[in-house]
């Protein structure tokens, strides 16, 4: 559309670039709505002058009539009297337009009639052709009646249009209000007009003008306000007791008709005038009035686009005079609601009966096919070896069980919240697993329990404690003296809540009040299940368990310095304890016997320190021993592992690589081969001999950038780690990872596949080789962090997103190694969300944080597009928008906006993939335009899904958690592949026990 069809909203987003203040902003649209509301009152203004001068004609036409006819005076005066002796005319007005209907019925004779200004014209007895508009039709139709009839009757057949089409868009009607446009005669013409068509002798009538009929509703204000505006002006005066009023179909108020009756006109009688309209005494005081008021209203038309010409425009680009109301109802859009806002959905035009839409799940469904991650930055004693020759360890709401050898995967996944310990059974199979609390969707909470499982079927085979434990599972541990028949449970209260449960009957043996410090971790004592140990925040505990009553002795410090923490334990095989601590020692625990000389009679015996050992510089994370005797000791600060013998004499010792952060725990393979968890999630194997090297590894800390590779089977992903990472999705592994002085919000690859763009928190960017892994460009682009970086379809333009609210346009040449600026999208008023290109590469789609819609011409010179409707049928080459037609359907019923954090389109456009804040990852049709589309859901992250993205031969979906630091990649199947699938799960080793997911 050209500019005529903007409203005085989009003039004023043009005007941003020059105040991008937004407090200036706020006032230039402020004045455009002032100058709006001017130009609608001079509107009405113009329109009561021209009445007035049909007004001031009309006794004159009746005396011409009578000289042709004398006759017609009897004729005029039944009329007259029949009609109650008035002449009415209906306004209606409203908040946004107003607009005057004509009498229907007027007397001329068969030779002469009226043209729109009221001058006389001589007519023929054929009927006058029908002037056509681009937008309208007007059909008059003049009968004469034969030399028997004296009236001649002028009817018109007026196509109407909705009134919001000659609307600004940000200004919507009130609810419930139907609004009509009108043509109506005599609305177009100026006074000088009119003097060129009485100098003229009559021309053909001129282009009829637009005005607007509002049925219903009727603000009181405005009424109030253009009545006093006619009665200061002196063009109108207030209705006298005896005039005729015509009634407003609105509940607020009644507009009084502006006509009186008319006497009855006797042949060479004077003129005779309207009762209640302006006399004539002066006419030059009036016509200078009159010229003052059209000069006013003509000077506000040049400023802003006239409402008849925004009309014309608005239903000559739709190619119908269709309504475009947010209602379906009329038959071009729809609306949806966010937090009470309104946001217009067009429908495109290929879609004929929305209502008739059917939405289902799609063909498709996902399968959890890898976990990507480790959780060890937080987590103790939580990694295993099995001797199915699988490490088992978890990390957001699913247990891994890996075979280090055939580098396959298996997972548990009956966990409703984040995994938080780990244990495994005497028999070497059973796993005890303990989650957090959480909330669902409607924040109800999710209890916290226990699962106890088969490792080897992944079947659950009890639920221990559900709705017994506050806030968490935070240690767990089987009895080593009667083969695992109870369990040992520390919650995540205050009090820290130490219960013992019968493992064969699910119910709880004995409970007692731990400590308000923090517990770290809890054992049987493995030759006596009558004794648990416990150990925290400056503690030591020994409880014994007897007849259900717990008893409990503090271990005693005595000469040697008390730590801050003791991170961890274990039994020796001489039944001592050894503790780690925060100083670096290894301390060994013994019974002591009772102090009868210093305590006196009744004093029992006490667990004090009886050897200190010097193992690391930095806390001693984690103690593991080996079946010949021997210790393991993980140090934090020197990232060293050190073997021990019997007597904790130092045999062998290693360092891990700095980047792998602290020795978490350790499992050993067999007695030279161990499994490390570190501080930095990532899973080592090696041995002393030959070093460590990564197994598993991932980010550790809140990631939100994701993109896969346009023709390879790898993807990218950055976070708050300040790490960029490239993963291979066929070897499950990561093939590089460097760290950056910032961390990384967004990225993507560049079409031609050799470099990819990362977008900062500073606002800076940078492209890097995937090869070299250099930086080969960089740039910065405000000082507020950035949301998303997304290149054309044809890799010519990079679009970058920002939290400044503005959209930042490059020229990229050389493969992606060249950027030169080309513009800035200027006009979204919060910070740009997601932005899609279409598959042309001319425009942008784009969302920003107050759930706004806007699209731009980037060909044009980033130009904004202010009419949305234009863009109804345009088609995008990747759909990561969360707001739009096509996706309104994924948005449940109360959304507020934040609850989809991501969305992508798959490349087949056949389905689309749905990252919530509820930690699920939805799977719905593509398109999904209606609400309450079904989907296939699934469950596995244990934070905010913060984005989705498919890989480039849409085989597989990768799902990125936010603070659960943990990356899923699921496997695409089709509904043919289903039966196969479930056929080879049950005897495959990267089978899942995880049950179908749920359609919602």
């Amino acid at each position: 559309m050209d500019s005529s069809t903007n409203s005085l909203d989009d003039v004023s987003a043009d005007s941003s670039a020059e105040f991008p203040d937004r407090v200036s902003m706020m006032e230039v649209r402020l004045q455009a709505q002032e100058d709006e509301i001017t130009l609608l009152k001079s509107s009405l203004a113009d329109a009561l002058r021209r009445i007035r001068i049909h007004d001031q004609l009309l006794p004159l036409l009746k005396q011409q009539l009578i000289a042709v006819n004398p006759g017609a005076s009897r004729m005029l005066n039944q009329v007259s009297c029949s009609d109650g002796c008035t002449s009415s005319r209906k306004l209606s007005s409203s908040s946004a337009v107003d607009g005057i209907r004509h009498p229907a019925t007027s007397q001329l004779s068969e030779s002469t009639a009226t043209n729109a200004n009221g001058h006389i014209v001589s007519m023929d007895h054929q009927t006058k052709p029908a002037t056509l508009d681009r937008s309208t039709q007007t059909e008059p139709t003049l009968s004469v009646q034969d030399a028997g009839q004296d009236r001649l009757t002028l009817s018109r057949r007026v196509q109407s249009l909705h009134l919001e089409d000659a609307l600004f868009p940000s200004e919507p009607l009130p609810e419930g209000t139907r609004a009509k446009l009108h043509r109506v005669p005599g609305m177009e013409e100026e006074d000088e007009e009119q003097e060129e068509d009485e100098e003229g002798g009559g021309e053909q009538e001129k282009e009829l003008a637009w005005t607007s009929l509002v049925e219903e509703p009727i603000q009181p204000t405005t009424i109030r306000g253009l009545q006093r505006e006619d009665f200061q002006d002196g063009s109108c005066s207030p209705e006298e007791p005896g005039s005729a009023s015509v009634s407003l179909r609105t509940s607020d108020q009644n507009l009084s008709s502006r006509s009186g009756p008319l006497s009855t006109i006797q042949e060479g009688q004077k003129p005779l005038v309207r009762r209640n309209s302006e006399k004539l005494g002066n006419p030059e005081r009036q016509r200078k009035r009159l010229d003052k008021k059209a000069a006013s209203s003509a000077n506000l038309l040049t400023r802003s686009p006239s409402l008849e010409n925004r009309a014309k425009e608005l239903v000559a680009s739709a190619g119908s005079p269709g309504s475009r109301r947010g209602t379906y109802s009329q038959g071009q859009s729809i609306k949806m609601f966010i937090r009470g806002r309104p946001i217009t959905m067009y429908v495109p035009s290929n879609i004929q009966n929305y209502e008739d839409l059917k939405m289902e799940p799609p063909s498709e469904r996902l399968d959890l096919d890898w976990v990507y991650g480790y959780r060890g930055r937080d987590c103790r004693a939580n990694l295993y070896f099995l001797p199915t020759g699988e490490a088992v360890y978890f990390i957001a709401c699913v247990i891994v069980l890996y075979h280090i050898n055939n580098r396959t995967q298996r997972h548990y996944r009956k966990h409703t919240d984040c995994v938080r310990c780990l244990t495994l059974h005497p028999d070497k199979v059973r796993v005890a697993s303990g989650q957090t609390a959480g909330v669902d969707k409607d924040g109800k909470p999710l209890q916290p329990c226990v699962h106890i499982w088969d490792s080897t079927t992944l079947v659950t085979l009890q639920q221990i404690g559900l709705g017994a434990f506050q806030r968490g599972v935070g240690s767990v541990a089987f009895s080593f003296a009667d083969s695992g028949a109870f369990l040992c449970v520390i919650d995540d209260s205050n009090e820290h809540m130490l219960s013992v449960w019968d493992c064969t009957k699910g119910t709880k043996h004995a409970e007692i009040k731990s400590t308000n410090e923090a517990v770290f971790a809890v054992e049987f004592n493995p030759s006596d299940s009558t004794n648990i140990i416990t150990c925290g925040k400056s503690h030591v505990y020994f409880w014994t368990l007897n007849g259900g009553q717990f008893t409990k002795k503090q271990g005693i410090f005595g000469k040697y310095k008390k730590p801050k923490f003791i991170q961890c334990f274990v039994f020796s095989l001489t039944g001592d304890v050894l503790t780690g601590d925060s100083e670096g020692n290894i301390l060994t625990w013994g019974k002591s016997a009772a102090d009868v000389k210093t305590l006196g009679k009744g004093a029992k015996e006490t667990f004090q320190i009886m050897r200190q050992t010097r193992a690391h510089e930095g806390s001693v994370f984690t103690l593991w021993t080996l079946h010949g005797g021997g210790l393991l000791s993980g140090g934090g600060k020197d990232r060293k592992i050190i073997r021990w013998s019997a007597d904790l004499a130092p045999e062998r010792e290693c360092e891990i690589p700095e980047k792998y952060g602290a020795v978490r725990t350790i499992a050993d393979v067999d007695e030279e081969e161990l499994l490390v968890g570190t501080t930095r999630n990532a899973i080592l194997r090696g041995t002393f001999s030959d070093g460590f090297v990564a197994i598993v590894q991932g980010h550790v800390d809140e990631m939100w950038g994701l993109a896969t590779h346009p023709s390879q089977n790898i993807f990218f992903t950055c976070g708050h780690d300040r790490q960029v990472c490239l993963w291979n999705t066929e070897e499950h592994k990561l093939d590089w990872c460097i760290t950056l002085e910032e961390y990384g919000l967004c990225a993507d690859f560049c079409p031609s596949g050799s470099v990819v763009s990362v977008g900062l928190s500073t606002g800076r960017w940078m492209v890097l080789d995937l090869l070299t892994r250099e930086v080969v460009s960089e740039s910065t682009d405000g000082n507020e962090q950035l949301s998303v970086m997304r290149y054309s379809p044809d890799g010519s333009f990079l679009a970058v997103g920002s939290h400044d609210n503005f959209i930042y346009i490059y020229n990229v040449t050389e493969s992606g190694r060249r950027y030169i600026r080309f513009g800035k999208c200027n006009g979204h008023s919060s910070f740009i969300t997601h932005l899609d290109w279409s598959k042309d590469g001319k425009y942008i789609m784009s969302n920003s944080g107050d759930y706004e819609i806007l699209y731009w011409d980037i060909a044009a010179g980033c130009k904004l597009l202010r009419n949305r409707y234009e863009s109804k049928d345009r088609e995008w080459a990747s759909y990561t928008c969360v707001l739009g037609f096509h996706v309104m359907g994924v948005w449940l019923e109360g959304s507020d906006g934040t609850d989809i954090n991501a969305l992508c389109r798959s490349h087949d456009e056949r389905m689309v993939a749905v990252a919530d804040d509820f930690c699920k990852v939805h799977l719905f049709q593509y398109p999904c335009p209606k609400p309450k589309a079904p989907s296939h859901k699934y469950e596995g992250h244990g934070s905010h899904v913060t984005n989705v993205c498919f890989t480039h031969s849409d085989s597989h979906l990768l799902s990125m958690g936010g603070k659960d630091t943990c990356i899923l990649q699921w496997k695409v199947f089709g509904a043919g592949d289903s039966r196969e699938r479930l056929a080879s799960a049950s005897v495959s080793s990267t089978s899942t026990s995880s049950p179908e997911p749920v359609t919602s």
